[in-house]
């Protein structure tokens, strides 16, 4: 853990102290659910990226399309 996140942890212990132990458990809670959310979102971002790129285009067609687009200078470099 670096020397930031471990202040920005503290800070927020310090903050908690003054919370009654209901609001303790309520925002444990909410952590918790957070941390679950996050491990879904991600799992669903990944499965939703799988075609999400869609084409008539074969992949010969892709190919050459991208190297007639390509554009290059001729620059001569003296030393």
């Amino acid at each position: 853990m670096r020397y930031t996140e471990r202040h920005i942890i503290e800070s927020y212990t310090t903050m908690f102290n003054g919370l009654s132990p209901l609001s303790k458990i309520e925002l444990i809670e909410s952590l918790t659910k957070s941390l679950k959310k996050d491990k879904i979102e991600k799992i669903d971002v990944f499965y939703n990226s799988f075609g999400a790129f869609t084409t008539d285009k074969t992949v010969e067609e892709m190919n050459n399309e991208i190297k007639l687009s390509r554009k290059f200078k001729n620059k001569e470099i003296s030393f």
